[in-house]
């Protein structure tokens, strides 16, 4: 915010004291008539340089926002940690933006997408508050427009602009109203979005995913296979041999910080992954079109590994991987009896330990007045056993 109005009293005491102020230009500004040493720069190297070359007495680094909130105050603080440096917190642009909105911010997520692009309509489908640090290429426009791409242009928004500053703006709507808003630089958004996710959906229904006549991990197969796959919240996941997407889709909802990489080779499959992408809000699924073997070395490093298709390179797919995350978890899944056999081979030779698990689904289904059993294919689950 402006540098003056919203300060603590404790910050405006240290700047009064300090000998030199430091900071970008737009920090310094109103402070220029005190008749201090002002040093414009915002970069921590360049910021250490010149407090190690000169001899201040004391000196005043000024900050945007609160110093916990996704600023470079932390990065500073630990490069200058042999001068015992005190962080003053200020306020955030959360705290003031809602507070002109007259809402609470304590249930917000919050989201900086300084040099990030992904998770946005996750986070906004998982969360009933986002907030949003815009920066970098993505302006509240372009959230705007993902959010309808993914089906949530009735979500409500909230868009802050140069807040504090005589040109201090706010517009307030839902998405669908704001994908052409000029806004930009000093920007954030809260978005609210009261049908979000209120639990992380696990063996979803298959009628729910549009299916077409690619092959598709079964729901119960899959709820096993995502579960035994130990995802967490920033996991980079690889879904080799994607089809749907339905094992994509599970592995994108329990990475909404991370990227999930489907790797298909069927053109049919692959507007199917697209879709399904779509439907669920996983914009942290990215496709990826060719043969698995072609297209794993330019992945990003896996942290869990399922191979649901490999097209006869399971034994290239297995060694890339581990040859990038020798600890990856993985996992693979056979229908017939000669895979199986290769699986349990490939591991064997890559020092793999496998723990091997059968499922066999019975449905029912009603036929006139009676309910009959409706048995799926035994699926076999070959997971690395990590010690």
């Amino acid at each position: 915010m402006e540098g003056c109005r919203t300060l603590t009293k404790e910050a405006s005491e240290a700047i009064l004291s300090a000998e030199v102020l430091i900071g970008a230009e737009r920090m310094l500004a109103p402070f220029a008539g005190l008749g201090k040493n002002l040093f414009k720069e915002y970069r921590s190297s360049e910021i250490v340089r010149y407090i190690e070359e000169n001899n201040f007495a004391s000196a005043a680094v000024l900050l945007s926002g609160d110093c916990g909130f996704f600023s470079g105050a932390r990065i500073l603080h630990e490069k200058l940690k042999k001068y015992a440096p005190e962080v003053i917190c200020g306020i955030s642009s959360p705290v003031y933006l809602c507070s002109k909105l007259g809402k609470d911010w304590w249930d917000c997520c919050f989201v900086s997408l300084h040099g990030k692009s992904s998770s946005i309509a996750r986070k906004v489908r998982a969360h009933e508050k986002v907030f949003f640090l815009l920066g970098g290429d993505i302006t509240a426009a372009d959230i705007c427009r993902r959010l309808c791409e993914f089906g949530m242009g009735d979500v409500s928004v909230f868009i802050g602009s140069d807040l504090g500053y005589g040109n201090e703006t706010i517009l307030c709507g839902k998405a669908s109203d704001h994908t052409e808003c000029e806004l930009d630089g000093l920007c954030v958004m809260l978005c609210e979005n009261h049908g979000f996710e209120r639990f992380v959906p696990s063996g979803i229904p298959d009628d729910s995913f549009i299916r077409g006549k690619v092959p598709m991990t079964k729901s119960e197969v899959r709820a096993a296979v995502v579960a035994g796959l130990g995802i967490g919240s920033g996991s980079v996941c690889w879904d080799i041999g994607s089809g749907t997407g339905s094992v994509a889709v599970e592995m994108a909802l329990r990475c909404e910080d991370g990227t999930v990489c489907a790797v298909e080779k069927s053109p049919e499959a692959l507007e199917l992954i697209r879709l399904n992408r779509i439907r669920f809000g996983c914009d942290n699924i990215e496709v990826y079109s060719g043969e698995a073997a072609d297209i794993i070395g330019s992945l990003p490093v896996p942290d869990a590994v399922f191979v649901g298709g490999s097209g006869g390179q399971l034994d290239m797919i297995i060694e890339k991987a581990l040859a990038l995350n020798s600890n990856i978890q993985l996992t693979v899944t056979a229908v017939s009896l000669e895979t199986i056999s290769q699986c349990t081979a490939i591991f064997d030779r890559s020092g793999l330990e496998a723990e091997i698990t059968q499922i066999a689904v019975t449905r029912t289904r009603k036929a006139g007045s009676h309910t009959m059993l409706s048995a799926e294919n035994p699926v076999w689950i070959i997971k690395r056993k990590l010690i």
